[in-house]
């Protein structure tokens, strides 16, 4: 039988690991996207010489995706509240 200590336990490790799983999965599509678009400018900048306006871009493209991502996040974490 299980007793509350121990119901109580599961209970808040099962949310503590949700939680951590949405931060985790928040944290790679800010990497994922930053990146994509970094590499794409690096890519292209190789393929077209033109360094290093295309990975300037490309920095500046990935900073406005973790921005928008960012803006994903806290309007859905004020929608819960």
């Amino acid at each position: 039988m299980i007793k509350p200590d121990e119901e109580r336990f599961t209970d808040h490790f099962g949310r503590s690991v949700r939680a951590l799983s949405d931060y985790m999965g928040i944290g790679l599509q800010i990497a994922v996207s930053f990146a994509f678009f970094v590499l794409t400018g690096y890519w292209a900048d190789g393929k077209f010489g033109t360094s290093p306006l295309l990975l300037l871009a490309g920095v500046v493209l990935g900073m406005f995706g973790m921005a928008l991502v960012l803006m994903k996040v806290v309007r859905e974490a004020n929608k819960k509240n």
